[in-house]
């Protein structure tokens, strides 16, 4: 027997999918804030975060100053790993860092920024299209931790 043997099949599949059960306000920090903002969902495809494959594969952005340069699948601006959890903020207002609860969705943590994200507006990973799409377009009133 293996030294985690609770996390095999499914129990490593519930844990790949709820990723954002790593993500909590540390303990002694100040009380949270409440704000009312958009939020909104993304996925790791062309379609959500601006790239295609040229003729050979290879993933490019399609637009900005990076127009044409290989893009890094899955990875946000910050250098991590894109999961369920992972939110995209206008970084003036929500810095990297930012620890944040929205209802129905859960604790997630600033670690990417985009074009089209400003202001009160988050944009919430998910793991698929279809997913983003379901979430679609809504208010909810989170709790931030800075």
């Amino acid at each position: 027997m293996g030294r985690f043997p609770l996390l095999t099949g499914v129990g490593l599949l519930a844990l790949w999918l709820c990723g954002c059960a790593t993500v909590r306000p540390p303990p002694h920090t100040p009380p949270s804030v409440t704000r009312t903002l958009l939020t909104t969902g993304y996925c790791d495809c062309g379609e959500c975060c601006g790239w295609r494959r040229t003729c050979l594969g290879i993933p490019v952005y399609t637009g900005g100053p990076l127009k044409g340069q290989r893009k890094q699948v899955g990875v946000t601006a910050s250098g991590t790993r894109a999961r369920r959890g992972t939110l995209a903020a206008d970084t003036t207002r929500y810095p990297f860092g930012t620890i944040m609860y929205i209802p129905d969705y859960g604790y997630g943590r600033v670690e990417d920024c985009g074009a089209a994200i400003k202001g009160d507006h988050i944009d919430l990973h998910f793991p698929s299209h279809r997913a983003a799409q379901k979430w679609g377009r809504r208010y909810a009133r989170v709790k931030v931790w800075y």
